[in-house]
């Protein structure tokens, strides 16, 4: 069981970055691991910055043609629209180092993301949808029983997508979002969507007989600085022992970037007391 810990704290959840890109299988090219995570709709979600601003929540659907923002997320990272309502982003970079050059999308108000934030159905504000524009670049493995998605670059441009052009291209089905959110009101329901920029720890850690054992570090990164070594036992964090990587995880949902962050590691039979300060992951 492997967890790599560069995020403590996002998004209301404590998805974690990964510490470095697995091997490539021959003839292809290098995997990047996506940390994601499953909303309580069991949409996959992963977190994304967009013109160098977010991060921001965007669910995977490979039934979308296109990614899809709405209109207020374009206003805030200063998207460009024509006057079919498509954009081009100068950066669209997922959590986990995946960068999309020249990413397009298409601003709109989908009926779908704003019923489900109106009723706060994800257990998270969701901000948009990537589609196949995106998408259709990478082969991209699932895999549940991990914390990360593999995605490996292809030499393939997918086509720009057909039958958006016009207004009112959801069928009429756009009135559906303000409904819900009138419903949300009517039953008392009041999302409350928490948004924090993740902690950076800078290790890749993982669980085996006998404990949490640190497999590598990122140079110069927090625990670096801090003296964490490969090979060092994490014996606690924080205020929590750990037996498991679950500790692990519930101790770094607390920290946010630049606490200072109690480690005791083990190396060479002796206990070592270390503090790291967080960076700021996405």
């Amino acid at each position: 069981m492997r967890l790599l810990l560069l995020a403590a704290a996002a998004v209301g959840c404590a998805t974690p970055l990964p510490a470095a890109d697995p091997p490539a299988p021959k003839g292809e090219a290098k995997a990047h691991e996506i940390p994601y995570r499953l909303t309580d709709t069991k949409h996959v979600l992963v977190r994304v910055k967009l013109n160098g601003k977010g991060p921001f929540n965007f669910i995977l659907d490979t039934g979308a043609p296109a990614v899809f923002i709405p209109k207020a997320v374009a206003k805030k990272v200063g998207l460009t629209v024509d006057g079919k309502g498509w954009g081009t982003f100068d950066q669209f970079v997922l959590e986990g180092g995946v960068t999309v050059d020249k990413a397009r999308c298409r601003v709109e108000d989908l009926f779908q993301l704003e019923g489900m934030n109106g009723m706060g159905l994800a257990g998270v504000e969701l901000h948009g949808v990537i589609g196949y524009n995106v998408l259709a670049k990478f082969k991209i493995t699932y895999d549940f029983t991990l914390d990360k998605l593999a995605f490996v670059p292809l030499s393939y441009d997918p086509p720009d997508p057909k039958g958006l052009g016009g207004k009112g291209g959801q069928g009429g089905l756009e009135v559906l979002g303000p409904v819900m959110k009138m419903m949300a009101g009517f039953m008392g329901i009041k999302p409350n969507f928490e948004v924090k920029s993740g902690g950076f720890l800078g290790l890749d850690a993982e669980e085996k007989k006998g404990g949490v054992f640190v497999t590598a570090v990122i140079p110069n990164g927090p625990a670096d600085k801090a003296g964490v070594k490969v090979g060092d036992k994490l014996d606690a964090v924080g205020k929590t022992s750990l037996d498991d990587l679950d500790d692990l995880k519930r101790e770094l949902a607390k920290a946010a970037p630049g606490d200072a962050l109690k480690v005791e590691v083990v190396r060479d039979g002796k206990t070592q007391k270390l503090t790291v300060t967080l960076g700021r992951g996405l």
